[in-house]
């Protein structure tokens, strides 16, 4: 009797321990919430969809985590399983070194859904004086070097008077995400390398010419336009864009960068700064107007949808009308929408599970 029972005992171990490492056991099907990490500029949309999901489904509140898009990324590719989380939240498009860490891992099957757009602002405090700055003036605040007498220098500005004598007297002092938050690639992209690449300084548009061929000058760009000055003006502040916020509160002579969703948010404590002349807004992020605008996204394990209860409901309340279509809840905190066919591809491919494409090139 008692070899009897071994043998049954040994076949399931076995069958068991050789399923689960094969992927032939749902890990996931132990766990009966969802867990969703990344970026700290979806977190507010997040929050108020997996509020809506869970008063009209019944299911388990979503384990939420602003962990910043860069760190939710690396979560998110760890693995296919309970431990792993089931979505993650992005500032910005995932990267080709992201999506080869995740297939080092077995996470292949992902559907990437675009699900507005964001305008990435610099603030200050209402009692601060206002300012109205250009992408290069930016960048020449927060470049760890910048060109001077035709080569590159570390930062010597400290004041934004020293680079315009029409900015304020006042310190260089910005708050705002670190290297891991999508927010910060954003700000990187948009200002600091538009400006080397568009040749908006003398400087660059030399370099251009002298490095003609695209991919080295590509190249050169991400060597030598993409670093944040570590020297006292730029102070890292975290994954919480609210303690930006505090900060800009308690400092009238700092400025702040953080996702528009926040400013729209705290518009009775903040103001925005102008760039190049533009006040940001859901009108002129969505004409494009205001020069830093960007798309948001949440990217999709799919093949936890068959074992994580709720998913598939959370995933289709997230890309409903009621959600992010021009009267929806989510504009309603400061998400500039999709036009309307954009919107219904984009509900269709998140429904339906569709796998990225553009990595398997």
């Amino acid at each position: 009797m008692w070899r009897r029972s071994l043998a049954i005992f040994t076949i399931t171990f076995f069958t068991t321990t050789l399923g689960a490492a094969f992927g032939l056991v749902p890990d996931a099907q132990a766990r009966d919430h969802l867990k969703i990490v990344g970026s700290s500029t979806v977190y507010p949309y997040a929050q108020a969809v997996a509020e809506e999901f869970t008063q009209k489904t019944g299911h388990r509140a979503p384990v939420l985590e602003s962990t910043g898009t860069g760190g939710g990324m690396k979560i998110f590719c760890k693995g296919v399983g309970e431990q792993h989380p089931d979505i993650t939240n992005a500032s910005r498009a995932m990267k080709q070194s992201e999506w080869e860490m995740c297939a080092r891992n077995g996470v292949t099957d992902i559907t990437e859904v675009m699900f507005g757009f964001d305008g990435l602002t610099v603030a200050q405090s209402l009692e601060a004086p206002d300012m109205d700055l250009s992408k290069v003036q930016l960048y020449m605040a927060l470049a760890k070097e910048v060109p001077q007498e035709g080569r590159l220098v570390p930062n010597p500005y400290h004041q934004w008077r020293d680079i315009n004598p029409n900015l304020p007297a006042m310190p260089i002092r910005v708050y705002g995400p670190p290297p891991t938050s999508g927010t910060r690639d954003a700000f990187v992209e948009l200002v600091f390398h538009e400006v080397c690449k568009k040749g908006l300084l003398p400087f660059w548009k030399a370099k251009k010419v002298e490095l003609a061929d695209p991919k080295a000058f590509k190249q050169y760009v991400r060597e030598h336009c993409s670093a944040v000055r570590t020297d006292g003006p730029f102070i890292e502040s975290g994954e919480n864009d609210n303690i930006i916020v505090q900060k800009l509160m308690a400092d009238t002579q700092a400025l702040g960068i953080f996702g528009y969703s926040f400013l729209f948010e705290n518009e009775d404590k903040l103001k925005p700064v102008r760039i190049n002349g533009v006040v940001p807004s859901i009108d002129t992020i969505a004409d494009g107007t205001y020069g830093l605008s960007r798309p948001l996204f949440f990217y999709v394990k799919n093949p936890h949808r068959r074992f994580v209860p709720g998913m598939n409901e959370y995933i289709a309340e997230f890309v409903s009308e009621e959600a992010i279509g021009p009267d929806g809840y989510l504009v309603e905190r400061g998400l500039v929408p999709l036009p309307e066919a954009e919107r219904q591809k984009v509900r269709e491919a998140a429904l339906k599970g569709a796998p990225i494409e553009r990595f398997r090139k």
